[in-house]
């Protein structure tokens, strides 16, 4: 039996390798509504297929999950672009945010449903039997955690690289700050509309493909992780990449701490009061900037 330190300190670490798959989540939201103003309440269902995609392409090709992740995020990439061209920029354009709202919700619903369907409610398993698991010091880490970790991590960088360095990512973030501005200097909104859903939810399908090797798959599990993806991203500060990615480790840090002391069922209210103690500090998450509006 575990000491109740290394008890505590597995916890931490398993919350924290846990907060990786949480960053590539609630960055994909958090790039949507940062360019568009759009909650895609879809969101967490994206992952739910990205999670499937692995599973099948292992099943009926045995093309390893992390060989997939190659050929599951470009088509997600399309499926983002498509459904934003012939979908959503309708609603977006109409203005009225209850559609923007039930089109992103309907979405959802639509997807859930169908998957319920086809695959029906038992959950699936990408690797049959127990993960290779490493000791490290008495803390137990097993591989597809820690790849997954890693993975996010190079991703983050490179995704930081991408907005900071590229004129893309610059003329994102332009769209994001100011749209008429944009317009203004020759960058074509729409386009940057198109491309921020297609970065969102191919990012959100890698999430899917990783948390695939050691997560069951189920058409629910959706939901479960668009909620922790919802406070991550407001946590951080909406719009905010920066903010959404040290949410997420702040997040699996919580749950892993809190899931020791209090007990597995208690992790998700203890980063609920959390979240909201820090809200009621600070309402615009701990890296968004408070807006000014005049009356």
């Amino acid at each position: 039996m575990m000491p109740e330190e290394t008890l505590l300190l597995q916890g931490i670490v398993s919350g924290i390798l846990m907060g990786g798959i949480y960053i590539l989540i609630s960055v994909g939201l958090t790039m949507i509504y940062g360019v568009m103003d759009l909650v895609n309440f879809a969101h967490g269902s994206f992952l739910m297929l990205g999670m499937y995609s692995a599973f099948w392409l292992s099943f009926l090709w045995g093309i390893s999950p992390y060989l997939s992740l190659i050929f599951v995020p470009i088509l997600f990439f399309l499926i983002g672009w498509v459904i934003q061209k012939a979908l959503v920029q309708r609603v977006v354009e109409g203005g009225y945010m209850l559609s923007q709202f039930i089109i992103t919700f309907g979405l959802w619903l639509l997807i859930e449903n169908t998957a319920v369907i086809f695959w029906h409610h038992d959950p699936r398993s990408v690797f049959q039997g127990a993960p290779l698991t490493f000791d490290i010091g008495g803390i137990f880490v097993t591989l597809p955690m820690v790849l997954a970790f890693c993975i996010t991590l190079v991703l983050s960088v490179f995704f930081h690289l991408f907005m900071t360095r590229s004129w893309t990512g610059l003329a994102l973030s332009a769209t994001a700050q100011n749209r008429d501005s944009a317009e203004i200097v020759g960058m074509n909104v729409r386009d940057m509309f198109a491309l921020a859903m297609a970065i969102g939810i191919a990012m959100v399908s890698v999430a899917g493909v990783l948390l695939a090797t050691f997560f069951p798959i189920t058409p629910y599990v959706g939901l479960y992780f668009l909620v922790i993806a919802f406070v991550v991203a407001v946590l951080g500060g909406l719009g905010n990449y920066a903010g959404a990615m040290f949410g997420g480790l702040i997040i699996g840090f919580i749950e892993g701490f809190f899931g020791v002391v209090l007990g597995p069922q208690f992790k998700q209210i203890a980063y609920l009061f959390v979240f909201m103690a820090i809200l009621a500090v600070r309402p615009q998450g701990l890296m968004g900037r408070r807006e000014i509006r005049g009356g």
